[in-house]
């Protein structure tokens, strides 16, 4: 692929949660970033204008909604408002990582459904479209009423470590029940068994490690999750392994939301290399030298291409 793409038809913006992404993206594909600005007024009322005209063109908007959340959405839904007032053909959002996806179900009495609440509104601000990578849960697909194309971080991931040729016997562990079929799509990929953690959660942010399902002793374990957030499950996990004889733990995933003690945790445990993507952006004084950073550009931008070209885009997972 020449590294300038022609259409003129296809434009691609970002907003404010991840510049560097979208940066990256738009050399995949070989477009400028849309011009716009991003601005508060005086009261923090967030202010859009876009900076060209976007009349009957396919527009792509890059905005994970990571930390501060609910600004992030807030952005893209002004975005998509300004977008659609302004004559787009369609308007196709990309949201590497999609925030208030773990409340996708009423667990509990009385508890809101917030994943698919956000949904909506994407929806009706009047979004046509949505790519994404690796949802908390795959149903959320099903919140949406428009096309939703979920991209997968796992062969990302599992290509790295099948180059790092790591010594001894593999084996690809996941940190509770609900991630089984994650780490199995790992395992196939490199060829290795699976195991699994069996945990309890007594409350939100708060991990109890109970025991461990498969053949761990003398392996080199690679735990899989799909979100990093506190850092809890995936430490214990970790000490976990180590202590029922696993020789060396690292760990993957593809949402680095890394709140709280996340960072301090991962520094202390027995992790020897955290390997994540860069879905949300990651600040620098979070930047520890045990995490490995890899790119979803290529993939996001090959997605963005085939979208606009009508193209297959399932085939990416292959």
């Amino acid at each position: 692929m020449s590294n300038q793409y022609l259409d003129p038809n296809l434009k691609v913006f970002t907003l404010n949660s991840n510049r560097p992404l979208a940066e990256e993206i738009v050399k995949v594909i070989g477009v400028e970033l849309g011009k716009c600005s991003v601005t508060r007024f005086s009261d923090g009322e967030i202010q859009i204008n876009i900076e060209e005209s976007i009349r009957g063109c396919d527009v792509f908007v890059i905005q994970s909604t990571s930390s501060p959340v609910n600004e992030n959405i807030m952005e893209l839904l002004i975005m998509i408002d300004a977008l659609k007032r302004a004559s787009a053909k369609t308007i196709n959002i990309v949201v590497p990582y999609y925030g208030y996806a773990r409340q996708d179900r009423k667990a509990r009495a009385r508890e809101p459904i917030t994943a698919k609440l956000v949904a909506n509104l994407l929806e009706t601000a009047g979004a046509t479209r949505m790519i994404t990578l690796d949802l908390h849960a795959p149903q959320i697909q099903g919140f949406f009423d428009i096309p939703t194309d979920q991209l997968m971080g796992v062969p990302i991931l599992s290509e790295y470590f099948k180059n790092k040729q790591l010594d001894g016997d593999l084996v690809v562990v996941s940190p509770d029940h609900g991630g089984v079929t994650r780490a199995r799509k790992m395992a196939e990929r490199l060829k290795t068994p699976i195991a699994i953690i069996d945990k309890r959660r007594p409350r939100p942010n708060v991990a109890e490690v109970m025991n461990i399902v498969g053949k761990i002793e003398g392996k080199v374990a690679i735990l899989i999750d799909d979100i990093i957030d506190t850092a809890g499950t995936i430490t214990l996990a970790a000490n976990a392994l180590m202590e029922n004889g696993a020789s060396e733990v690292y760990a993957c995933c593809t949402h680095p939301v890394l709140s709280g003690p996340a960072i301090e945790r991962i520094q202390n445990s027995k992790i020897k290399e955290l390997v994540i993507t860069n879905t949300i952006n990651l600040p620098e004084e979070k930047r520890i030298d045990k995490i490995v950073e890899l790119s979803v550009a290529p993939l996001i931008g090959e997605a963005i291409i085939r979208v606009h070209e009508e193209q297959s885009v399932s085939t990416l997972f292959d």
